[in-house]
């Protein structure tokens, strides 16, 4: 029932079948983000074939760039896929939002005593692996650190994996140091392109719709 109601934490229905195998890394146009993705898919492959290491010691991983749409949701999509379907592990996926906005929904929710904060927290401090999509992209106030180093901290203490993307390093971000330096023990840094990938599938996409126009004219 808790499942249910918790529906955010499911992958987005256009990263469902997104795999490491088909994320192409020939989409980035600069030799410098090619490099930087190149070397940032290593350290995941590391991080993959290397799995029971990482969870007995609760080793996740932060992808940043500054740049938005620059491929991290997609990559961690693909991490998901990888381990829900080939290592058969339970997976939550969400966006730092839609956490905090299902923190607040438990608020006005008095009369349900089997949908309250304190058993949402708990279930997300105990998923199996918690992927957070666009860390640090909400604005500061107090009770938002509280409630993530609730998270996250319980997390640490259990040594469970949580994989993070943000569009800021980890030093740059506003939460307390309880918070950053937990994700720093915890996690592989690993930086991403700032280069916005969206820009050229959206050129992409539409040179195949004239081309597929120009067919239709012919015959």
């Amino acid at each position: 029932r808790m499942n249910n109601r918790i529906n955010f934490a499911a992958l987005p229905e256009g990263f469902q079948n997104t795999k490491l195998s088909n994320f192409d890394l020939s989409i980035y146009r600069s030799k410098e983000s090619q490099k930087k993705v190149s070397a940032a898919v290593k350290v995941i492959e590391y991080w993959m074939r290397n799995l029971d290491a990482m969870k007995e010691n609760g080793i996740g991983l932060y992808l940043y760039s500054y740049a938005k749409g620059s491929g991290k949701t997609r990559m961690v999509a693909s991490i998901a896929n990888e381990l829900i379907y080939e290592k058969k592990i339970q997976v939550k996926f969400a966006t730092s939002l839609q956490i905090l906005n299902e923190i607040k929904s438990t608020w006005n929710n008095h009369k349900n005593d089997e949908y309250t904060e304190s058993k949402l927290l708990d279930f997300l401090s105990t998923a199996t692996i918690l992927i957070i999509d666009d860390f640090g992209m909400e604005k500061f106030k107090d009770w938002i650190d509280d409630k993530f180093n609730h998270i996250i901290n319980s997390r640490y203490n259990e040594k469970k994996i949580t994989i993070f993307t943000s569009n800021f390093p980890l030093e740059q971000l506003k939460y307390d140091d309880r918070i950053k330096n937990r994700i720093m023990e915890r996690t592989f840094q690993i930086p991403f392109p700032e280069e916005c990938i969206r820009e050229i599938i959206a050129k992409q996409n539409m040179m195949e719709l004239i081309g597929a126009m120009r067919r239709e004219e012919v015959t």
